[in-house]
Parts: C-alpha cells; sequence; structure tokens
C-alpha cells in the first residue's frame, strides 16, 4: 500500500507541476531541491506515473555511488508499498534487483554509460534523471553529454533532468539548450554552526598523507559532541584509512561506532541508514554527503577534508589527493545535521580559513586520468571529444596522455578510432588498463586467474594485504574478511564479462560485443603473447606479475639494489623496509605514490616478473639504439637496449654516427660552456670587440655576448672544425678566436673597418699604443694609461663614436682616478691627485697645468737628458 502521508509530507511535491510542465515544453529541466525534499525519491516517481496519476512513463535515475543507488531505491519501494525488484529497482556493478514489471530503475553513472554504448538510442526509457550532478564526476558528465547527443540525433523525446541541490543552475540550464529551472523549497531546521580548530597548527594534508594530529583532534571533537550534544553523530573523513584510524580512538565511548564508506559490507551500510535505538557515531566518507537521509543524526563534525583524484602524466603514476573540501561540500554535509530536526555541525577549522575555501569541488574532467573518458568517446563516434557537450572541456594534455595509453593498450590506432579489440574494452567497464590485462592475461593464464588478479588491481587491497600482490590473492582467495566478499564478487562478474565468443555482461546479464575468432586479442599476439609468458599453469607470484606488467608495463621496474628500483616511466621507486619483494630482480608496480620531499616514488604494491614477461607486457616500450651523448665530460658512444628509462644492454660504439657524435659535442658545449674551445688573450679581446661594436652599432655585427647566443650559430663559425671533433680533447684545439673571424660581416666590407671602429690598441700622447679593455660590464672600452702620458690631451677619446672610460694610473700603474671626461678631469680633480700622489712620487713630472704640459711616459731625471 502506498504511504501516501509519507508521500504528502515531502516539499518537493509543490515543485511538481513546474518540473512536469517544462519537460512537457522542453523535455529537459534542470532541478534544485534542497537535501531531504525528496528529489531523489518522490520525483521518479511521479514521472513514471507510479503516484499523481500521470501517464506511466519508464525512468532511469543515474546515482553517482552504489550506495545511494540501493538506497534510492529502497527507499522508493518502501513509499510504494513493495519490495525492491517490483516496480523499483536497480542495478549497480555486480548486482541488479529489478524484474519485468519495474518502471522506475535506479542505476550507477557508470552503468547507464555501459548501457549507452551498447544501445545509443537507449530503447524503452522515456525519462533519464541525473542525480547529484553537482559532484561533476567524470562518468557523469560523460552521460550527461552522450544524453544530449542522443536527444539531438535520435530521441528528441527522450526526456532529460538534471536534479541537485546545489549546482551551478545556469550552467547546466545553457548545456541543456536553455532548459527551464524549476527550484523546490525545503523544509529547512536551522543547524547550528560551532568553528573547532586544533589548539596547534596541523600540517596540511600532501597526498594521502592526513596528520596524526589532526585525525586525533577529530576524534576529540566528536568526543565533545556527544557530551554536548544528543542524536546521533555523522563524522566525514576523507577516506578509509582515516575511518579506521579514528574508530580506534574512539574505544569506549557510550555509543555505537559503524564506518560507512563504498568499500564497507552493504549490511554496514543499511544499518547507517536504518533508525537504531541506540545512540551512533558514524564514521564517513563523502559518500554520505547527498542522496542519504541518515536517520536520528542531529550532529555532523566535519573534518574538512575530501580526496580528489590526481594524475601525474609523466610519471605514469595516478592517485588520490587529500584536499581541502569546497565550500558546497561543507553545505551538504552540514545539511545532514538538519533533515529531521535542528542540529549542529563542528567544523574542524576556522570562520577565516572558511572564506578562503574553494567554492566548488574541481570537476573530474579537470584533474583526473582521461584514458577511460577518452575510449569512451572515441567509442561513441568522437575521439577528441570536440562534439560533446560538456560544462567543462578536457585539458588537452590529459587527453593527449590518455591517447598514448589507449594506442599502447591496443584500444585505439593512431588516429585515435577504436576497433573491436577498442570496443570489448570499453564494455567491460574497466579502466582501459585493466581491460587490457584482463583480455590478454585471459589468453596467458586462463579467464578465472586473470579476473582474479584484475580484481584485486581494480579495488586495491587494504594495507594490512602487505605490498605483494601475489601474497595478497593468496589471503583474497582465503576469504574471511569483507574486502574478500566483494573481490569474489568482482572476480565473478569480470569472468562473466569474458567469455570465448567475446560477450561482455552487466551485473550479470549478458549482452553481445563484436565476437572474436580468437580469444587471444591480435594486440597481443603481436607483442608475443602467443607465447604465454608464464602459461596457464604459471605459479602464482610470475601470473600476478604478469597482469600487474600488462596493466601497467611502464611500471616494470629493474632492481637497483638495497630495495630500489628503476621503472621504465624513468622513476625510481623503492619498497618498505621488510617488504619480502626487496631481492626481487624485476618488479611490476601495481601501486605507488610519492611522499613529500621523496625523490623516489613509494611501492604499495607489486609483483616478481622475470625478464621476459617484462619485455612481453612493455614491448612498445623497448628501443634498440646508438646512443651518442655528452656524459662525465666527454662524449659516450654506445649501442643500448632499453625498456623505457631501464637499460637491458650496453656495448661500446666504435665508429658512431658523426652527426650523433656533433649533437654530443654541441651538449656539452651547453653544458660546459665555450670555455672547452682554445682561447687565446687575442681571442677574448676580439670576442669583446665584436660584442662592444654589437652593441654599439648593430648592423651586421655579430652578438656573440652569450654562449647561448653563439651556440645557435655553431654552423656559421664552428665548421668544418666541429664536424671533425670526436671528443673532449678535440674541442680544446679549435682555434675560437679564428673561428669568430668568420662571423665578421665580410660580405658588406664592413669587416675590414674593425681596427677603425675598435681598435685593438690606442695611441696616446705620449706614443705608447694602449690596449683597450672591451670587456667591462658597463659597456665603455676603458683605457688604463699612466695619468702623465695623457698631459696635453684635452678631450677624451672616442671608440665607434663612444667616449672610452679613462683609467688614469699612478707612476706605479695603481690607478688614482676614473673619468670620462678628461677636460673637466684636468680642471677639478687633477689638484686632488696632484697633491695626494706628488709627494709620493717625486721623481715623475706634476704640472700645474697639464693641458699644456709634455706628455711622457719618463721621470724627471730622464726628460731633462
Amino acid at each position: 500500500m502506498i504511504r501516501q502521508a509519507a508521500l504528502d509530507a515531502l516539499p518537493v511535491r509543490e515543485a511538481l507541476p513546474a518540473l512536469v510542465s517544462a519537460l512537457d515544453a522542453h523535455g529537459t529541466a534542470v532541478l534544485c531541491a534542497p537535501p531531504g525534499t525528496g528529489k531523489t525519491t518522490l520525483v521518479p516517481l511521479v514521472l513514471a506515473g507510479l503516484v499523481g496519476g500521470g501517464p506511466r512513463r519508464r525512468v532511469v535515475v543515474a546515482e553517482p555511488r552504489r550506495i545511494a543507488a540501493r538506497a534510492a531505491a529502497r527507499r522508493m519501494a518502501w513509499l510504494l508499498g513493495e519490495q525492491v525488484g517490483a516496480s523499483v529497482g536497480f542495478t549497480v556493478r555486480g548486482e541488479r534487483v529489478a524484474g519485468p514489471g519495474t518502471v522506475v530503475e535506479v542505476v550507477t553513472t557508470g552503468v547507464l554509460l555501459q548501457r549507452l554504448q551498447r544501445d545509443q538510442e537507449l530503447a524503452g526509457v522515456d525519462v533519464v534523471v541525473l542525480d547529484e550532478c553537482h559532484e561533476r564526476h567524470l562518468d557523469a558528465d560523460t552521460v550527461a553529454a552522450f544524453l544530449l547527443d542522443v536527444r539531438e540525433t535520435l530521441r528528441p523525446e527522450l526526456r532529460l533532468v538534471a536534479a541537485s541541490a546545489t549546482t551551478d543552475s545556469a550552467g547546466w540550464a545553457r548545456l541543456l539548450g536553455g532548459a527551464p529551472v524549476v527550484e523546490a523549497a525545503g523544509v529547512s531546521y536551522p543547524v547550528e554552526t560551532v568553528w573547532a580548530p586544533p589548539a596547534r597548527p596541523v600540517r596540511p594534508p600532501h597526498g594521502m598523507r592526513v596528520d596524526p594530529a589532526q585525525l586525533a583532534h577529530v576524534a576529540s571533537v566528536v568526543r565533545r559532541a556527544l557530551a554536548e550534544r544528543t542524536g546521533d553523530v555523522l563524522c566525514f573523513l576523507p577516506g578509509v584509512g582515516e575511518i579506521a584510524r579514528v574508530a580506534g580512538q574512539l574505544g569506549g565511548v557510550d555509543a555505537e561506532v559503524l564506518q560507512v564508506h563504498g568499500r564497507a559490507p552493504a549490511a554496514v551500510q543499511d544499518a547507517a541508514l536504518t533508525a537504531s535505538d541506540h545512540r551512533r557515531v558514524i564514521l564517513a566518507t563523502a559518500v554520505a554527503e547527498s542522496s542519504l537521509t541518515v536517520p536520528g543524526v542531529r550532529v555532523v563534525v566535519d573534518s574538512g577534508l575530501a580526496r580528489e583524484p590526481r594524475v601525474d602524466h609523466a610519471r605514469g603514476l595516478g592517485a588520490l589527493a587529500t584536499v581541502r573540501a569546497s565550500r558546497a561540500a561543507g553545505r551538504q554535509r552540514a545539511g545532514r545535521a538538519g533533515r529531521e530536526a535542528p542540529g549542529v555541525v563542528y567544523r574542524c577549522w576556522t570562520e577565516a580559513e572558511d572564506g578562503r575555501l574553494p567554492a566548488f569541488p574541481a570537476p573530474e574532467i579537470r584533474i583526473a586520468d582521461l584514458a577511460q573518458f577518452a575510449l569512451q568517446a572515441a567509442c561513441w563516434g568522437d575521439p577528441d571529444a570536440s562534439g560533446l557537450a560538456l560544462l567543462d572541456a578536457p585539458p588537452a594534455g590529459a587527453m593527449a596522455a590518455a591517447r598514448e595509453v589507449l594506442v599502447a593498450v591496443g584500444a585505439v590506432d593512431a588516429a585515435g578510432r577504436p576497433g573491436p579489440r577498442g570496443l570489448r574494452m570499453a564494455r567491460l567497464g574497466l579502466h582501459p588498463r585493466l581491460a587490457r590485462a584482463l583480455l590478454d592475461g585471459s589468453a596467458a593464464l586462463g579467464t578465472q586467474r586473470a579476473a582474479e588478479v584484475v580484481a584485486l588491481l581494480g579495488e586495491e587491497p587494504p594495507r594490512e594485504y602487505g605490498d605483494d600482490l601475489a601474497a595478497a590473492w593468496r589471503r583474497a582467495r582465503a576469504g574471511g574478511d569483507a574486502y574478500a566478499a566483494r573481490w569474489l564478487a568482482e572476480v565473478r562478474r569480470l569472468s562473466r564479462a569474458v567469455t570465448p565468443a567475446g560477450r561482455t555482461a552487466e551485473s550479470g546479464t549478458a549482452a553481445v560485443g563484436r565476437p572474436s575468432a580468437n580469444p587471444a586479442p591480435p594486440a597481443f599476439e603481436e607483442r608475443g603473447a602467443g607465447r604465454s609468458p608464464g602459461g596457464p599453469a604459471a605459479p602464482d607470484d610470475l601470473a600476478a606479475g604478469l597482469i600487474a606488467a600488462l596493466a601497467f608495463p611502464e611500471r616494470v621496474a629493474k632492481a637497483r639494489g638495497e630495495g630500489a628500483f628503476l621503472m621504465a616511466s624513468g622513476t625510481g621507486a623503492a619498497l618498505g623496509d621488510g617488504s619480502p619483494l626487496r631481492h626481487a630482480s624485476w618488479l611490476a608496480v601495481a601501486v605507488a605514490d610519492r611522499p613529500p620531499h621523496s625523490a623516489s616514488a613509494r611501492i604499495r604494491l607489486a609483483a616478481v616478473v622475470d625478464e621476459d614477461t617484462a619485455l612481453t607486457a612493455a614491448a612498445h616500450l623497448r628501443t634498440d639504439a646508438e646512443e651518442v651523448r655528452w656524459e662525465d665530460g666527454d662524449v659516450v658512444a654506445r649501442a643500448a637496449q632499453r625498456l623505457g628509462a631501464v637499460e637491458l644492454a650496453v656495448r661500446p660504439l666504435r665508429t658512431p654516427d658523426p652527426a650523433l657524435v656533433r649533437a654530443a659535442l654541441l651538449e656539452g658545449l651547453r653544458a660546459e660552456g665555450l670555455e672547452l674551445l682554445r682561447w687565446s688573450p687575442d681571442a677574448r679581446t676580439l670576442r669583446a670587440r665584436l660584442a662592444f661594436l654589437h652593441r654599439t652599432l648593430g648592423g651586421g655585427w655579430p652578438d656573440v655576448e652569450a654562449d647561448g647566443v653563439l651556440l645557435e650559430r655553431a654552423d656559421d663559425w664552428l665548421e668544418p672544425e666541429l664536424s671533425r671533433a670526436r671528443r673532449r680533447a678535440d674541442l680544446a684545439r679549435i682555434d675560437a678566436g679564428q673561428a669568430l673571424n668568420r662571423l665578421l660581416p665580410w660580405a658588406t666590407g664592413e669587416a675590414a673597418r674593425l681596427d677603425e671602429l675598435a681598435p685593438e690598441r690606442l695611441e696616446v700622447p705620449s706614443g705608447s699604443r694602449i690596449r683597450l679593455d672591451y670587456s667591462a660590464e658597463h659597456g665603455q672600452p676603458v683605457l688604463a694609461v699612466k695619468l702623465q702620458e695623457l698631459f696635453g690631451l684635452a678631450e677624451t677619446p672616442r671608440v665607434a663614436g663612444v667616449p672610452v672610460l679613462v683609467h688614469l694610473l699612478s707612476p706605479a700603474g695603481r690607478p688614482a682616478a676614473v673619468t670620462a671626461d678628461l677636460a673637466s678631469f684636468w680642471q677639478g680633480g687633477y689638484r686632488a691627485v696632484r697633491a695626494e700622489l706628488r709627494g709620493r712620487y717625486p721623481k715623475h713630472p706634476w704640472p700645474e697645468d697639464p693641458a699644456t704640459a709634455e706628455p711622457t711616459r719618463h721621470t724627471n731625471a730622464r726628460l731633462r737628458r
């Protein structure tokens, strides 16, 4: 029997006429409804005609999480007075509860994505509701883009609703072709905010790490909330590890402690969503932010932390990162306390910090690994996703990296088009790396064993399983914990998904894919799979290694010694102390992260492989090439076999390619500078003179001041000597001055004026020819000359129109004065110099009027002879 009173109590009912009218007129709508209004439960029932008397339609509701999909289906079935699987059902990965009479089906966005790839028309579906679209998960954005494409090209009558409590309603309305925005008012109970920052500063999150002091503080705030308030406490934490740590610190509290996250057993999730007579503390990840009502909760403790995907394309490392939660997430979390009555939220940060938080979480499409998205787009017929209606375009760099992965695993060709293999991979519901490992591993080891290891890689085992993938495999097989139960269910799903006929399955229901005549995909055969590395009877250690290497070929790693390895990607990696893998020669690294301030990655999960397996799995990274480079101060030439950055074999090259040698010598000149050439004093002077002329006159006079500029013109001045050189010693024999002469403007005839425009020496009144210094930083040539040799010179000498800077020296050659204006110096500065030095150098002339005195480089006695 329909629970009419409960339906009438849902505030969203007031907005339903406007929503139905919007869909009738436009076919699309954006529904903004606060938490607890019934948008997830009442709206689908009304649109399906199960309540309210409307026409009967088939409605699919897409939720971002499995726990939300199951909970929404149970709630709607309860409102109808039915069991799940009758009028209302659900489908999540590995589980389907629905029947022939199901009208409303709640699915995860991942499941809906797979359905669209198999049936673009979505036959039999009349309305799709995209719930919690504000979370901007990549699957949800992709599903929205595909559905809009379907509406535009195949089924304009398909109705589409984007629903959320907090969202960019204008952006979604624009994306949905000018869809009307329908807002529902909620019955909002007041939620008091208590700011509860740590007493002492804590380290900010880095990577997956959260300061233990921060978690200890969160536990203390939970205890404070239990003492100060009534009702159940819902505490938000970023991940499973943090939940376990805080749970361990809540021993002895007078409440039942539940741990709710995506990996939690269904029984635990159900217990959290069911009212209890006992007081509870529910420690939860972001799965409890939206779509769910947790009965009895009056208090929320918010750690202020969240997890977002990150990917390091250069190192081939992808992982989750702990970040500060957005203000939108904070509002969602706080709202959990006010769903049934007035409540309170304890925020573990300051009010001042709150204003500096990001407004919304970062869309996954901007920050995540896009390989799976790129494969879905390619299979949809739009390899670069340029034709998809997306709120945010995928970053070009991330898409390029994704394309490289897809080509490497054989999912697409060089143009980005998927073949039968790529289509089959897309329908497995796995990341393309894992899909490759499942298909190719099944050919080598058999479907069951490949599925078992892939299931381990799909959901990383608990840390207590250790870092040895094969040992974790054996522990999961033994069973006895919640992870092992989930693992076994996923193994069954994957085993059903890979059959000799090339069929795939969704939650146990077979779906026809593109058949393959040979269960071993062609791409793997070409790379050596026909040799079946290890074979079907291979030991678990090597079998696990093969699957990990197939999934992450750029992470096969060769030992460096003492637990250190070098991955094919070029990233160093290290095992923890006490790891059973420390003595392996080769590893296939499945999970690694980069600790703060560490020069290498930390291996979290890996398996032993032999060299043959590594070469087979990562065959596309193998190179055989002549390597000629500048290394340790000289040219090194060798023939090297490499697997990415890992050196397999090397031998010296007796006759390396001269072009490669020349390039290596240039590399050395860039690294160590032009001082590797032979620079005589005349050569250095010539370089300085040319630099002066370039600065002063420009034109055809070459720029020779910076080494980099000269090296860019190596062809113009270092040939043919550079091409004849073979090693460092040959560079030292190249006369730099002779080479620089080649850069002079000979073609215009200006080269002949070098000595005129920038003379090497300048004749002074005494008859001496003094060398000019053109290397001065201030750009003026410097004339360093004894003061007495310039007597009678009224004007400062000029070079190329530039007055020289005169360094006047004492008779002993020590600096006495500096001037660029001799006339002014004779009239003023000279008197002070004469007064200071005449007594010190009495044998030299110090006339009162230097402008009319005879210049000399001799003493008074010599002058009297």
